[in-house]
C-alpha cells in the first residue's frame, strides 16, 4: 500500500518534535479524517535556517510531514512556498489516491506559517 520511502519517513521521520524556539507555527486539520499538523520554522534572512513538525496523524500524515521538512529545508520563503503537493507525493514514490489529502495539510500548513511569518 505504501511506498518503501513512505514507511521509512513514518518510522524514522526527521524533524519530528517542537523546537524550544521558533519564530512562527502554521498549524491546519482535517476535520474529516482527523489529522493534526503543526510545522514551526525558524528563519533567519528570508531563509529557513530550522524546520520541525508535530503530527498526530496516519502514516502518510507523518510521512508528508517529515519529508515536506526536508524539501524546505534551508530554502528561502519564496522557495518553500513554491513547494506543491505533487512535489511531496512525487518525493514520496506516491501515496494510495485515499491518502493524498495528507500531502496537502503540510504543504498548506508549510505555506501558511510563511504566510503568517510575513504579516
Amino acid at each position: 500500500m505504501y511506498s518503501e520511502k513512505v514507511m521509512k519517513h513514518f518510522r524514522n521521520p526527521k524533524h519530528m518534535g517542537t523546537p524550544k524556539q521558533y519564530d512562527v507555527v502554521g498549524k491546519v486539520g482535517n476535520p474529516v479524517c482527523g489529522d493534526v499538523m503543526h510545522i514551526y520554522l525558524k528563519i533567519r534572512d528570508e531563509k529557513i535556517t530550522d524546520i520541525d513538525f508535530k503530527t498526530m496523524g496516519c502514516a502518510a500524515a507523518i510521512a508528508t510531514s517529515s519529508i515536506t521538512c526536508e524539501i524546505a529545508s534551508g530554502k528561502t520563503l519564496d522557495e518553500a512556498l513554491k513547494i506543491t503537493k505533487k512535489d511531496v507525493v512525487d518525493a514520496l514514490d506516491g501515496l494510495p489516491e485515499n491518502k493524498i489529502h495528507c500531502s496537502n495539510l503540510a504543504v498548506d500548513a508549510l505555506h501558511k506559517a510563511v504566510k503568517e511569518y510575513r504579516k
